[in-house]
């Protein structure tokens, strides 16, 4: 769960990247937009994976 889900945001967010990019070189605004959203979107994601992360070191260390 936690290494493919790590990849799949971090392949969303480039993604998302490349069509804002596209979208700022061709002057098109929609595409622009929808690049950011993918963009950020992957970056929500990937925020809460980290949480999770934190979430499980926190509980292991207060493990016996």
């Amino acid at each position: 769960m936690g290494f493919m889900d790590k990849l799949r945001n971090r392949f969303q967010m480039s993604k998302g990247r490349a069509k804002q990019h596209a979208g700022r070189a061709t002057g098109d605004p929609y595409l622009e937009t929808k690049g950011q959203a993918e963009r950020m979107g992957g970056a929500t994601r990937q925020v809460g994976e980290q949480a999770k992360d934190a979430g499980r070191n926190m509980k292991d260390a207060f493990k016996d």
